[in-house]
């Protein structure tokens, strides 16, 4: 049953055999085919949860395109601009696939960085370039992002509001605050059940809530 007064955010990265080499730990996160038909069992006809991807991996269109029409599900695919077209990525041909099947295409940024630990010359690339970069393939202003490893602080926040950005997504986990400018999300994992993934698309009991909510506060602020 849908939990009306919250919102959930899953996050897909890579699905199947990979098709490029994996950095370190990456494999947690990449499930296969059966792992992913569970998750969009889970996600079909739930108007509360919402289903994104990042990295913009080939998996995205081979993958879960076909798989996300079939169901008639729509999602967000975040997108690493500077690794367009590179093996096992998505294309920019991919990317307009995307958008003409309805989905939406936001910003991960360049290169896989830590926002909280941008060398000179790299926020530009981070925060400027890439969603421009993805703004000339889809068509329209790309202004939503997630934030790569889930990593930021308030000098990070100010710059995403800075470039303009309307909505944020984190990897913080837990329920999110429907039209929240901050969206929290729960990344999807290798090994995961239906009874494990429903039990992630509940609303947490009161202490486990409580310390969500101030380790998200603690993010906000450091730096």
């Amino acid at each position: 049953m849908a939990d009306l007064s919250a919102q959930f955010n899953l996050t897909v990265h890579g699905i199947g055999v990979p098709q490029r080499v994996l950095d370190p730990g990456e494999d947690g996160t990449w499930i296969g085919v059966p792992e992913f038909e569970t998750v969009l069992d889970a996600v079909a006809g739930r108007s509360d949860v919402h289903l994104t991807f990042d990295d913009g991996n080939s998996s995205d269109l081979e993958i879960a395109l076909p798989r996300l029409r079939e169901r008639g599900i729509t999602a967000a695919f975040y997108v690493l601009a500077g690794e367009l077209g590179r093996p096992g990525r998505l294309t920019a041909d991919g990317v307009r696939a995307l958008v003409t099947a309805g989905m939406a295409v936001g910003s991960h940024g360049w290169a896989h960085r830590d926002w909280r630990r941008l060398r000179p010359g790299e926020a530009e690339e981070e925060f400027d370039r890439a969603p421009r970069v993805l703004a000339d393939l889809v068509g329209g202003p790309v202004t939503e992002v997630a934030i790569p490893f889930g990593s930021y602080d308030r000098h990070v926040l100010r710059a995403l509001r800075r470039t303009g950005v309307t909505r944020a997504h984190t990897s913080d986990g837990g329920p999110a605050e429907p039209g929240g400018w901050l969206q929290a999300r729960t990344s999807v994992r290798g090994g995961l059940t239906a009874e494990t993934l429903a039990a992630a698309l509940r609303r947490p009991a009161l202490p486990r809530r409580a310390r969500q909510l101030g380790a998200r506060a603690a993010k906000r602020v450091r730096g």
